[in-house]
């Protein structure tokens, strides 16, 4: 039986959590608990949300769940744009 550790997706979305930690380690102590920490929550929820859908019973709750993790890649997004722009990053 196939889990969501077997999905390509997923495993790609657990590397980029580790770079994202890896390089949000860099950023100003300050932003610890403001954007650094959003930055981190957002990368978190994009395998958490695709383990989920995955464990769930119907292709319908998958996508569901796909459809809000892409809601969460457009809020990483959001976010290192706005750190870029800061020139943190």
């Amino acid at each position: 039986m196939r889990t969501h550790r077997d999905l390509d997706v997923w495993k790609n979305s657990i590397e980029l959590v580790t770079m994202i930690y890896q390089c949000t380690n860099s950023f100003p102590k300050s932003e610890m608990y403001g954007l650094t920490n959003q930055i981190r929550r957002s990368a978190v929820s994009i395998p958490s949300n695709i383990s989920e859908g995955a464990a769930r019973n119907t292709s319908k709750d998958f996508s569901h769940f796909l459809a809000i993790t892409l809601g969460s890649i457009a809020e990483l997004e959001t976010q290192l744009i706005i750190e870029f722009s800061l020139k943190r990053f």
